[in-house]
């Protein structure tokens, strides 16, 4: 690897950590969660309001801004016609339960930076702006042009994707920087579906939990008839009118990663079922959501799979509430290649038989890159040779925009092999963080990749 711009590296990123932090304050300020859609905000006002700042940034640091018909911009160095890319996105899932602060101010503690989106993806998104900035700045040359594409639709559907790949050219490669160090190669399969009860409410008057399909909630409620039953260490009871409100706390987390949660919608469900709180064909709806909350690796509804690539299937619930009088649950479940979305359905009507109507919602198979693509072995060396490891690609469970493109991986800028603070929050979690040294070090790292990246044939 070519380091005669290191030295240049590192002094841009000591002359512009300031100018970092506030430029990713300033987008983590905007509540980007998806909204309803308008004339000219194809996925709601924050996303476009997100959007907007992102590029005003990219005017600021001297690229080129382009907006795509309001559902994903980027900015820009070099004339080619070929291109390479970088790829965040500038949505964020929704608050969820438990923050010390208010999510959209940005908080600096101990060398860490606190809000939502901070790690996923708006800091991510920053780092590739100024990356592309030290590349115009000191003149390198460019076979190809660099994009740091900005969308706002990441987290519920990507249709900024699938919306840019139909009207523009793809990009030779691209990484996005939605992930863990060193270079995810491969995502699983992603299912979402429904489970909707055939029977309506009885004894349950309401039931409520968790803010998007792909978060694990932290909190759930219910309100029901009868006597008071007993409160626990993990579900309070309040009086409210003639029911009882039941507040069911847990620990949230990334669907993709169920390991140390705690499903707030699993505590509720099993206080419910334990305290006999629901009615008969209630009772028999509630007890096959616990097939699904009781154990996250699908062996309690027999859709548990491994095909020895990638980690064994996760499936957790993500949101349950009521319509029209029938309980609905949402399912979010990472596969390997040995299933299927259509599958993991088809198994679980099997199970419901009558209790219930299972949805299949949204099916994306899994994808992989040999770890023996050129780019692939440039990012991984790059990252070997600014951090002195020998790190070897992985593969997740977690889904990026790297699944979308012709040619693309998931590219840092996570460590989940280290310790953090207990302060330190998970993305889609209570308290979202990400700590500022390792910002820094994934933006030299970002650099060089681009850099090496230049030199390859695509």
């Amino acid at each position: 690897m070519d380091n005669k711009y290191a030295a240049g590296i590192d002094k841009f990123i000591n002359d512009n950590r300031e100018n970092i932090i506030r430029d990713i304050a300033r987008l983590v300020a905007i509540n980007s969660v998806e909204g309803a859609a308008e004339p000219g905000a194809p996925f709601g006002k924050g996303p476009k309001q997100a959007l907007e700042l992102g590029l005003e940034i990219c005017r600021e640091l001297g690229l080129k801004a382009v907006n795509c018909e309001d559902k994903i911009g980027y900015g820009q160095i070099g004339d080619a016609e070929d291109y390479l890319a970088t790829i965040t996105h500038l949505d964020v899932v929704p608050v969820g339960e438990g923050w010390t602060g208010d999510p959209f101010t940005l908080r600096e503690r101990e060398g860490y930076l606190i809000g939502r989106g901070v790690m996923d993806d708006k800091g991510p998104s920053i780092l590739c702006l100024y990356a592309l900035k030290y590349l115009k700045d000191a003149g390198v040359p460019l076979r190809y042009s660099i994009r740091a594409l900005l969308g706002t639709n990441e987290e519920t559907g990507m249709g900024d994707v699938e919306y840019y790949l139909d009207n523009y050219k793809a990009p030779v490669f691209c990484f996005s920087p939605d992930s863990g160090f060193p270079v995810c190669n491969g995502e699983k399969g992603i299912c979402n579906l429904r489970i909707v009860s055939k029977t309506k409410l009885d004894k349950i008057a309401d039931i409520r939990g968790g803010v998007a399909g792909n978060v694990i909630p932290g909190k759930a409620e219910a309100w029901v008839k009868g006597a008071k039953p007993a409160p626990t260490e993990s579900v309070s009871v309040e009086a409210d009118g003639e029911l009882w409100h039941l507040t069911a706390k847990g620990i949230g987390g990334h669907a993709s990663k169920p390991e140390g949660t705690v499903n707030a919608i699993g505590v509720l469900i099993s206080y419910i079922l334990e305290n006999k709180l629901a009615g008969e064909e209630e009772e028999k709806f509630l007890r096959l959501l616990m097939k699904l909350h009781e154990s996250w690796d699908g062996s309690g509804l027999g859709v548990d799979a491994d095909d020895g690539k990638f980690e064994p299937l996760t499936i957790i619930g993500g949101v349950i509430g009521v319509e029209d009088r029938h309980i609905f649950q949402t399912v979010d479940s990472r596969y390997p290649t040995n299933t299927s979305g259509k599958k993991i359905a088809d198994n679980i009507s099997a199970l419901a038989g009558e209790l219930a109507e299972i949805e299949l919602k949204r099916d994306t198979a899994p994808f992989y890159m040999s770890i023996d693509n050129p780019a692939v072995k440039v990012c991984m060396d790059v990252y070997n040779a600014v951090t002195g490891e020998d790190a070897k690609p992985y593969t997740m469970g977690g889904g990026t925009y790297a699944r979308d493109f012709p040619n693309g991986v998931s590219f840092g800028p996570e460590h989940p092999e280290r310790s953090y603070p207990d302060f330190f929050g998970p993305i889609h979690g209570a308290d979202e963080a990400a700590s500022i040294d390792e910002f820094m070090e994934a933006l030299k790292i970002y650099i060089l990749a681009l850099i090496e990246l230049e030199a390859v044939e695509f």
